[in-house]
């Protein structure tokens, strides 16, 4: 009976049986030859398979090497907006203000070696505020940080014309653009941490009998203005180190340096307190700012001070960028110039993000070119020149800061994308 079975059983289905010998023989040769030749093309050409393996290269402006190497050209693109901005502040408004050259000080773009001669995409604001719908993005540091915060509010408003002045969480200044639910606003901590005057009645105990007070600072405690709002933004941007210097804290009214509640004994010099702020502020928002919250800690905007200090008759009439050979004498601590405080502190930056997830925007290099595009004379207030000295510190708007708003655009993005 089953050997009857078996003779009438119908044929295994074609996918199921085995080739014929020759077949198989043939099915064996062609998938050597396929191999073979894959291994050749790989040894001969390994980094067309390296292209396909690999994710793609980032985005031109998010990579470390954008913004220190390469270089300024000229490329006329028109500004994104002009002096009826609402959110100008007036010394920076050089259109206003009628400061020369600001043609050409708009005409440069930043080319970046790696970026195969294409320049640091610009930021499209609409489409920006839409992939930031609903966000918050905050400014926390000094008025180099407000400089920017004014072209990032004026840029993006040219997307949404109905954007109002913001000051809410002790902002001092900030925009609503109600299109988009979106808000960004500046925090003003010029040393992060929290400091307060302390008048001396006898200072002679101090030694100095110049000494009219001292500012207490905690070295351990973040300032007001900013500590209550590290869980209220979705992206935060830090910076420090314009005011910690002898012009803006004299022998007779000097930093004094405490830590949980009593002065740090020996007592600390000016850059050695910058130090340990950095380090202490950096341990801070590594606790206390959530970690899906983007941290960016901006390296310094450098000064063009040329033949003195702000109130030494320090100039900065320039009409075209400096050349990469001229910055190191510009900039280079070893020369003791006036502008050298931007490298100086990069220094301290730099070793105080080590370890950490607050990623930096260096714009120092490239913004060390730029000695031709700050307000200069130009600062909208007839007697301002004389008691405050050329402005070859902040930037004019539209200027400069425009590019370091298509930086910043471009690394939110991406590193949301990541996130």
């Amino acid at each position: 009976m089953a050997h009857h079975l078996h003779r009438n059983a119908s044929p295994p289905p074609s996918f199921l049986r085995l080739p014929s010998p020759a077949l198989r023989l043939s099915l064996l040769l062609l998938i050597t030859l396929a191999l073979l030749y894959a291994a050749s093309v790989f040894l001969l050409h390994p980094s067309s398979f390296s292209r396909r393996l690999l994710p793609p290269p980032p985005p031109c402006g998010v990579v470390a090497a954008d913004l220190s190497a390469g270089r300024w050209v000229r490329a006329r693109p028109l500004p994104l907006y002009d002096g009826s901005c609402p959110f100008h502040r007036n010394a920076w408004n050089c259109l206003r203000n009628g400061r020369e050259g600001m043609d050409s000080i708009n005409s440069w773009v930043w080319l970046p070696d790696r970026c195969g001669g294409q320049p640091i995409p610009r930021i499209d604001p609409a489409a920006f505020l839409g992939s930031m719908r609903g966000r918050k993005i905050g400014f926390v540091g000094d008025s180099l940080s407000e400089n920017f915060l004014v072209a990032l509010l004026c840029t993006l408003r040219s997307a949404d014309g109905g954007a109002k002045k913001w000051k809410r969480k002790g902002a001092w200044r900030g925009g609503y653009f109600p299109k988009f639910d979106f808000v960004v606003a500046y925090h003003r901590a010029v040393l992060l941490a929290k400091y307060t005057w302390q008048p001396v009645v006898n200072s002679a105990h101090l030694g100095q009998d110049v000494v009219k007070g001292t500012y207490k600072v905690d070295i351990d405690v973040p300032a007001d203005d900013w500590v209550n709002v590290t869980k209220f933004y979705d992206v935060l941007i830090f910076n420090t180190g314009h005011w910690w210097g002898a012009d803006k804290f004299p022998n007779e009214t000097p930093l004094v340096f405490y830590q949980g509640g009593k002065p740090i004994d020996p007592p600390l010099g000016i850059i050695d307190g910058l130090e340990v702020v950095l380090n202490s502020m950096t341990s801070y928002i590594e606790k206390e700012v959530p970690e899906k919250t983007v941290k960016f800690w901006r390296t310094q905007s450098p000064r063009h001070f040329f033949g003195g200090e702000w109130d030494r008759n320090g100039s900065c009439l320039f009409s075209e960028p400096l050349k990469e050979t001229e910055l190191d004498s510009w900039f280079d601590p070893k020369h003791k110039g006036v502008n050298k405080e931007a490298r100086e502190v990069n220094s301290l930056i730099q070793q105080a993000l080590l370890g950490t997830n607050i990623r930096p925007l260096d714009l120092t290099h490239m913004s060390e070119f730029r000695a031709d595009a700050h307000p200069a004379i130009w600062l909208g207030k007839k007697d301002a020149v004389a008691i405050w000295g050329q402005d070859c510190m902040h930037w004019c708007l539209p200027g400069l800061p425009d590019t370091w708003v298509d930086i910043l655009a471009a690394q939110i993005i991406h590193n949301l994308e990541l996130g």
